[in-house]
């Protein structure tokens, strides 16, 4: 995630240095970060449907091990599946 953000703000700099301000490189952006975040929206709570993510109002570029919610362990499914 941080790489694509880096990737993003290069992006902008880059046109606004080469062929002056333009909103279509913001759009390109912002349209990036999208696609980028997607993936983040389906990891969600089996028992409640909580986003992983999602720590109140801020959002973490990694998920809990715990649902906030109704305090499922999400780390043990991937354990039990990885050892057999």
């Amino acid at each position: 995630m941080m790489g694509v953000l880096a990737f993003a703000v290069m992006l902008v700099l880059a046109v606004d240095r080469f062929h002056g301000h333009s909103s279509l490189a913001f759009a390109a952006a912002i349209m990036l970060l999208i696609f980028a975040n997607a993936p983040m929206t389906r990891f969600n709570c089996p028992q409640c449907g909580k986003n992983a993510f999602l720590r109140g109002v801020f959002v973490f570029p990694w998920p809990n091990r715990i649902c906030t919610r109704c305090g499922t362990d999400l780390d043990g499914p991937l354990a039990k599946n990885a050892d057999g």
